[in-house]
């Protein structure tokens, strides 16, 4: 995703003795037993959109959010890539995803790209991850949730440096058991790289919630430190949610995408998430506003975001759970707690892919039925477009609402309460943050005798704690790739390329100030020629770096997931 990076602004003695003085403040009240190095605890949502929760604008209700908020930092222009597993990827290792395994989705690779080294669509060896790094420092490194970087027993969490892990293998499941999410994928669980059998009452965000709880509580006599990553599948389709929160929502969301989305707007420019002058990306023409929909689509589509919206306030409830327990515990303010979305909201429609006879024949598709057991549904393209407000497009695009992230950072005493920062930032940048507030070492050119690819990110920790106004230089250049759609970032300059009708098409680049027009809605790449082909130059340049195969006549599979607006649930024959 990153070509270079700069070395982190916090000088690690620095870092490292605002660690201890923050642990002897936390003894002083809290802790009875200072810490020299903090726990980290990372909390990725799955296809939530930048504009969801409340901290960032939104309606849904997710007060345990806006309180992390209230007692840290929201990163307002935080970057991943535009699908989970190349951020999942990225995430864990500091290494572009091209290099790492994920240069495409698994089952996706095209024939150019299919055994080539960065493809294999598992985590690879080219790099190490940070649960591996820090557990040879000494935490104790648990995993929870969502894995998505490798289906087979020989490539889950515990092979990866996590010593306690709880995993869904793949990157879709029905939320409340073992049942399939596409077609002939059966969802595998494992804990500790062991099948297990799921409880008959389970459902995903309270359960991972309550092994997370377990895993720190379990460890708390080896007087470590810990790592936890802790990946919820919400709101990930099937959108599904237990009939408590469903019942929070069941007269939400009748009258439509505009009011909504405009009521979201006006929040993000009061509380500073985007620049008051800042134009909101109009709702693309290829899908339907809401005054076109006939009255039945209506009644669909509105319960669609009622049971999306369920999901979120749900995982904010058990995301509550957590750092209630660590409080509990005297352990919450020595922790660094990370929240971030792993892409923009999908707004794409699964049945798409020919799966409409397999979930006429084995689901429930009743619309009094939806977001409970059995039930499919997805979030559609009218809803994605509020949810990845002001931005335009969503997960699978290089566009902002792609890959743009909502993100917020806790820790008290090193991270001041109530801050907001626009400084750019990558997913690329969590391991050296992560290894930088642990007081860890970079890991070497090579690992457990294998080479392993550098770091490429940069420490956000001057960022966050307001001794840094940025962590990256306005020379250096990040890039996207994904199906094919592609963009560059260099300083305040994005180029773009997009297949038609979303884009100028194969071929062909747009190019964005996004200081002047972060939505980016005003292409500048006839008036801006020069700078375009500077730009072009840099992809090329990081295409050369990250062995990047991109085929320029190649239309994605996933644009087929877009071409259409359908309403209509499929019925059982």
């Amino acid at each position: 995703m990153s070509i270079r990076r700069a070395p982190g602004h916090w000088p690690m003695a620095l870092g490292l003795s605002m660690v201890s003085a923050v642990a002897l403040a936390a003894g002083a009240g809290t802790d009875p037993v200072p810490k020299a190095r903090p726990n980290v605890l990372v909390v990725l949502a799955d296809d939530l959109g930048f504009s969801d929760i409340a901290p960032f604008g939104g309606e849904i209700n997710t007060p345990n959010l806006q309180r992390m908020a209230r007692e840290g930092v929201r990163l307002t222009n935080f970057h991943v890539a535009p699908t989970c597993s190349p951020t999942r990827a990225m995430l864990l290792t500091g290494v572009d995803n091209h290099i790492v395994g994920f240069g495409t989705m698994r089952d996706d690779e095209t024939a150019e790209q299919k055994g080539k080294p960065g493809y294999e669509t598992y985590l690879n060896d080219r790099a190490v991850t940070v649960a591996e790094v820090l557990r040879d420092a000494g935490y104790n490194t648990f995993m929870v949730g969502k894995w998505d970087l490798g289906v087979t027993d020989d490539r889950g969490p515990d092979r990866r440096g996590f010593l306690e892990s709880f995993a869904l293998l793949q990157g879709s499941a029905d939320h409340f058991e073992v049942r399939e999410a596409m077609p002939g994928v059966l969802p595998k669980y494992r804990e500790n790289g062991r099948p297990v059998t799921l409880p008959p009452d389970f459902y995903s965000s309270k359960d991972y919630t309550d092994k997370m709880i377990e895993y720190i509580d379990r460890h708390r006599v080896d007087h470590r430190p810990f790592f936890a990553y802790l990946a919820y599948t919400a709101p990930h389709y099937p959108l599904q949610a237990e009939d408590e929160y469903l019942e929070r929502y069941r007269n939400a969301y009748r009258d439509g995408y505009e009011p909504i989305r405009a009521a979201r707007l006006r929040r993000m420019r009061e509380i500073g998430i985007i620049n008051a002058s800042a134009r909101a990306a109009p709702q693309d023409s290829v899908w339907p506003a809401w005054s076109a929909l006939p009255e039945a689509a209506r009644a669909l589509e509105t319960r669609r975001m009622q049971v999306y919206a369920a999901m979120v306030d749900e995982m904010d409830r058990h995301l509550g759970r957590l750092i209630d327990h660590l409080r509990s515990i005297r352990e919450l303010d020595n922790t660094f707690v990370v929240f971030l979305s792993d892409n923009g909201a999908d707004g794409s429609n699964p049945l798409d892919w020919g799966w409409e006879s397999w979930a006429a024949g084995t689901k429930d598709l009743r619309l009094e039925n939806m977001g409970r057991r059995n039930s499919y549904v997805w979030q559609g393209p009218g809803w994605a477009h509020v949810s990845s407000t002001p931005f335009r497009l969503g997960k699978f695009f290089t566009a902002e609402g792609g890959i743009r992230s909502p993100m917020i950072v806790r820790f008290p005493g090193m991270v001041p309460a109530g801050g907001l920062s626009a400084a750019f930032g990558s997913v690329l940048d969590l391991t050296p943050t992560i290894l930088e507030v642990a007081g860890v070492a970079s890991p070497g050119p090579t690992y457990r005798g294998r080479a392993t690819h550098p770091l490429q990110g940069a420490s956000l920790l001057g960022v966050v704690s307001g001794h840094a106004t940025a962590a990256h230089g306005p020379d250096e250049v990040t890039g996207w790739e994904m199906y094919n759609r592609r963009a560059i970032r260099q300083g305040d300059w994005k180029i773009v390329w997009i297949n038609a009708p979303w884009g100028r098409g194969l071929g062909r680049w747009s190019l964005f100030n996004l200081a002047t027009d972060p939505t980016e809605l005003t292409d500048l790449a006839d008036q801006e020629p020069a700078r375009l082909k500077e730009l072009i130059g840099r992809w090329d340049d990081y295409v050369r770096a990250n062995g990047v195969i991109a085929v320029d006549d190649f239309v994605p599979a996933a644009t087929n997931r877009f071409t259409h607006f359908d309403w209509r649930p499929p019925s059982r024959p």
